[in-house]
């Protein structure tokens, strides 16, 4: 059971700013395969709410859960890590 107030946390890297108030991140996991334990990759692509758009393509950014702001956006900004040199 979860405690309340508990939101989940991931770091990953912008790879679309084109709309307003609203970038798409992408998160690089590396797992190991439950069977064989080979690593694999795993992606996967967050629409994340960024109210006074601070990020730009290429920078790494920390995101957290939030109450849903719109049908496929549930993640808001937190802080950018790492700017694209």
């Amino acid at each position: 059971m979860s405690k309340r107030g508990h939101r989940k946390k991931r770091q990953g890297i912008v790879v679309s700013d084109k709309m307003q108030k609203t970038i798409i991140v992408s998160e690089i996991r590396k797992v190991q395969h439950k069977y064989y334990g080979k690593s694999i990759i795993r992606k996967k692509r967050y629409m994340v709410h960024d109210e006074k758009s601070l990020s730009k393509i290429g920078d790494k950014v920390m995101i957290m859960e939030s109450r849903p702001i719109s049908k496929r956006k549930t993640w808001r900004l937190i802080s950018v890590i790492e700017k694209f040199k």
